[in-house]
């Protein structure tokens, strides 16, 4: 890891970052949570109760903790954190069967809820510093679980205390920042939201997982509370901007807005300079198993162009984009990308521990481990990546292999365009054949002639999609803010399938 990876923050901890900002400022905001403040002391304080019986447990097994947004849960997360107990951060939305698989994999013997959801009663005072070094994992993560059951992605204290330093840095996170903290507690965009932000003395506004999807709610939340960093999904970004133009407003509070995720659509993204007059525009790349590995800076007074380019690797990130054949690329060309960061997991648990994601260097012996990102990149004459789609994406149509979310992201840069979904659904002749869902811009008179011009321009026949649907609705969603293609192939496709 370079100098840079790890910033200050790095070489003093998270935890101590935590523990050291409710001793000197106890009064000083922490969480707020439906318009309510609470303070870095009561934070604390909550923490050491739960602290107690965390201590109590019998063995060093990983716990569970079902990760419903509240700050009595962020105080027992934080309290697992302080004991060294590694914490396993399941989503809520989690049915039994695949939770009580989750917990067998990750070894979990106990199940925690918060049993304290204020600060009144007897006083617990917080133990001066967290429990000594264990050297096994803090928080155990989880992926999305798109198709099957979560993989569960370990994370060891060094690479938080690494990305905390590098983030709060970067986008200025200290006493005195307010931050939105819109995704789920069980994903790793909340490493930045809320871990980094309380390590760093920050303010976190936690978004009401009810009120998600509620535009005007959301946009009211960041212009009450004077949010100066968001981090999300486009989705939000595309809430936020419906509500702004609804009511003639906008978020001249924000300095620092990053979108990830998943690819932002032109029309979006030239719309942020006047929902964020005052903000710098990110687009960050990275994986739940990386955490975050590159981050462009939008300049908003050039032209929109999509997708947008990777950009540079963080401080102490290596990456490699490699050929189907397993070369390394040294120049132009496209190929799997491969990561190694200072904030990766050491690999998975359970049953995928076995997959080989991490791996060495594929030519020369350089020290370190990379991730298979599975993404698939091109590397420009410039030097420059761009995200071409994954390598499980590519399908073959008629012959021709076709990268269907290449076609997705030539669809998102038509003006009028949007939301996209391409699918490649069974065919009893062709075998497979490729078909698209839009929706176009509110007023727009697009439709599938201008749209299949627009493609046919800029791709080979086989991956123009056969069929293609324009709606006036919001494609489905999944709880990640990602378009949802299995709902969306039943919602408009089953009847011919």
């Amino acid at each position: 890891m370079s100098a840079g990876a790890g910033g200050t923050q790095g070489r003093h901890g998270l935890l101590d970052g935590i523990v050291g900002q409710a001793r000197r400022t106890p009064r000083a905001p922490a969480l707020v949570w439906r318009d309510e403040e609470i303070s870095y002391g009561t934070l604390l304080r909550l923490a050491a109760r739960e602290r107690g019986r965390i201590a109590h447990l019998p063995g060093d097994e990983p716990v569970a903790v079902p990760a419903v947004k509240s700050p009595a849960t962020i105080a027992l997360v934080l309290a697992c954190l302080l004991e060294r107990r590694p914490v396993l951060l399941p989503a809520a939305t989690l049915g039994p069967q695949a939770l009580d698989r989750l917990h067998r994999q990750a070894g979990v013997q106990e199940v925690l809820r918060p049993c304290a959801t204020d600060a009144s009663g007897p006083r617990a005072d917080p133990p001066a510093h967290p429990a000594p070094p264990t050297g096994r994992p803090a928080l155990l993560l989880t992926t999305s679980g798109s198709t099957g059951l979560p993989k569960i992605v370990p994370l060891h204290p060094d690479a938080l205390d690494a990305f905390a330093g590098w983030a709060g840095a970067a986008f200025g996170i200290a006493p005195g920042t307010t931050v939105l903290n819109y995704a789920p507690l069980n994903f790793d965009l909340c490493l930045l939201d809320v871990w980094t932000t309380l390590a760093h003395g920050g303010r976190v506004v936690l978004v009401d997982p009810d009120h998600a999807l509620d535009g005007a709610r959301l946009l009211g939340l960041l212009r009450r509370h004077e949010v100066h960093v968001v981090q999300a999904v486009p989705m939000l970004f595309r809430l936020l901007a419906d509500a702004a133009d609804a009511t003639g407003t906008c978020l001249p509070a924000v300095r620092h807005a990053m979108f990830t995720g998943d690819a932002i659509p032109g029309p979006l993204l030239g719309r942020l300079p006047g929902l964020l007059p005052g903000a710098r525009l990110h687009n960050v790349y990275g994986c739940t198993e990386t955490n975050d590995s590159f981050l462009h800076e939008v300049d908003a007074g050039a032209p929109v162009t999509t997708p947008l380019p990777l950009g540079a690797p963080l401080p102490g990130v290596q990456a490699l984009v490699v050929s189907a054949e397993g070369a390394v690329l040294a120049g132009p060309g496209t190929g799997e990308l491969l990561v190694s960061t200072p904030f990766q997991t050491r690999g998975y648990l359970g049953v995928a521990a076995a997959r080989q994601v991490l791996v060495p260097h594929p030519e020369r012996d350089d020290g370190r481990c990379y991730f298979r990102s599975g993404d698939l990149v091109r590397r420009h004459p410039d030097g420059s990546l761009t995200l071409e789609g994954r390598t499980d994406h590519q399908v073959k149509v008629r012959g021709v292999r076709v990268n269907t979310q290449e076609v997705e992201h030539l669809l998102l840069g038509h003006r009028e365009v949007t939301e996209a979904a391409v699918l490649a659904l069974p065919d009893p002749v062709a075998g497979r054949l490729l078909h698209a869902v839009v929706r176009r811009a509110p007023g727009s008179g697009l439709n599938s002639l201008t749209l299949r011009g627009h493609l046919a321009r800029r791709l080979p026949r086989a991956a123009v999609p056969s069929v293609l649907r324009i709606t006036d609705d919001a494609l489905s969603r999944t709880s990640t803010g990602k378009v949802d293609r299995d709902r969306v192939a039943s919602a408009h496709f089953t009847k011919e399938n």
